[in-house]
């Protein structure tokens, strides 16, 4: 069974920084391709950074620049460093996993979800 599992949110004033991590099991972790999303209150899960069997990255541009995403192969472990964070970075972030290819921010292309970490960012 696909398990993933977010840790590493927190509140933090702007301009802080954040580590998430996403520990995945019950797959063959390098034949999937993995994202992070983020959902506020009241508003639509939006895909944040996106990583491809291949190495391939997708930022949304909100984010390009500020965040970066990376893997542990070994570990099976997904990250999001998050730099220069704003008070509209507030939200439950989620990792996402799925075999869709290539590198994706379309929730509707992944299957496997976490329960989700919260990112609080206070003026």
């Amino acid at each position: 069974q696909v398990q993933l599992v977010e840790s590493g949110g927190g509140s933090v004033q702007a301009g802080g920084s954040l580590r998430l991590s996403c520990i995945a099991s019950g797959f063959a972790y390098g034949t999937y391709c993995m994202a992070w999303f983020r959902q506020a209150p009241g508003k639509e899960r939006e895909g944040v950074a996106a990583l491809d069997v291949d190495g391939s990255i997708k930022y949304a541009d909100f984010v390009k620049g500020r965040f970066t995403i990376s893997e542990d192969n070994a570990k099976h472990t997904l990250y999001l460093q998050m730099n220069s964070l704003k008070p509209e970075d507030t939200a439950m972030y989620y990792c996402a996993a799925d075999l869709t290819s290539p590198v994706s921010l379309t929730e509707a292309e992944y299957n496997h979800w976490g329960q989700g970490t919260q990112v609080t960012v206070s003026s």
